[in-house]
């Protein structure tokens, strides 16, 4: 891994329910020249990042609910304020895991869950899970590591954080509901609202932009092709320029009224058009993840994107 850019400080916020990888995680970015940095406090971070300089390395930070002062809040208001900082690149990475997983490793190595100490460790995988919802959905890179083997993970991490020349440009497409605001973290926002509206027909009012049925509506607004493709040539154009400055990590959000249909139509097909032309993407759809839609069978899921 070569040294950050003169000015450019490369931080990874590593998180996510015990059990799920997180240790293995911090392990493998140290081994791709990161530093890595276990259980501190949130407090600390801030005078670790901004008061001490830019450091020769990038940084890792491991983050869980052991942590001193851990709370759900104070890991989304500094992912917010390292986010804000022009020096530094700053990515909120979520290892999740399907419950049932969680509980099977806890079973294998019967080991007390930290949040049920004297209770069953399902009960504390439970609790864990739904107080960090809110984390879950503002990552900017979203692993399920539930198939996983740590070499499985290892070779996923290698696609986001390093590659043979240590400059890895990571791509998230995020699709949105104006109504809740905008998504933290977004470099390039664009608004779907213009496009056919999928909502008014009944048919499929129930469905979401990962059914086939609902693009093959919203294409055939003879504005929907043009758009794709400025989007896509947009991207293709500032994406190089990008990776030579040395950014980590850009992110493009589209946002229609509902954030359901035509927001998350238009990130999956720009998505599948900038993954065809060989550059590492992950989609997040925010309020499909939400409402638990985001992941039916057969159809994307947010779970640390498609490979080039």
């Amino acid at each position: 891994m070569q040294d950050q850019p003169t000015g450019s400080q490369r931080v990874v916020l590593v998180t996510g329910p015990s059990g799920a990888g997180r240790s293995t995680a911090i392990n493998v970015l140290e081994d791709f020249g990161y530093e890595a940095i276990d259980n501190i406090p949130l407090s600390l971070i801030p005078r670790l990042l901004l008061e001490g300089g830019t450091l020769s390395r990038p940084v890792a930070l491991g983050i869980d609910i052991r942590n001193r002062d851990f709370s759900v809040q104070r890991l989304l208001d500094l992912h917010r304020r390292l986010g804000a900082e022009p020096a530094i690149e700053a990515q909120l990475f979520y290892l999740d895991c399907h419950p049932a997983v969680l509980a099977r490793r806890y079973s294998e190595t019967r080991r007390r869950h930290p949040m049920a100490p004297d209770e069953s460790y399902t009960q504390g995988i439970a609790r864990e899970l739904e107080l960090l919802q809110d984390v879950r959905v503002a990552a900017d890179i979203l692993v399920d590591t539930s198939e996983l083997s740590p070499h499985d993970l290892r070779a996923q991490m290698e696609g986001w954080f390093t590659d043979e020349t240590g400059q890895r440009l990571a791509i998230s497409l995020h699709s949105f509901s104006y109504k809740r605001g905008l998504p933290q973290g977004l470099d390039w926002v664009f608004d779907c609202r213009f496009l056919d509206n999928p909502h008014w027909e009944p048919g499929l009012r129930t469905l979401t932009g990962l059914d086939t049925e609902v693009t093959a509506y919203i294409a055939r607004d003879s504005r929907f092709a043009p758009f794709v493709a400025k989007m896509t040539d947009l991207a293709l154009f500032v994406l190089p320029a990008c990776k030579e400055e040395g950014k980590a990590h850009l992110s493009f959000g589209f946002g229609c009224t509902g954030g359901q249909h035509r927001s998350v139509a238009v990130t999956e097909t720009v998505a599948s058009a900038l993954a065809e032309r060989g550059w590492q993407v992950s989609t997040r759809h925010r309020e499909l993840e939400r409402r638990g839609l985001a992941a039916r069978s057969g159809q994307s899921e947010a779970s640390g994107g498609r490979q080039g």
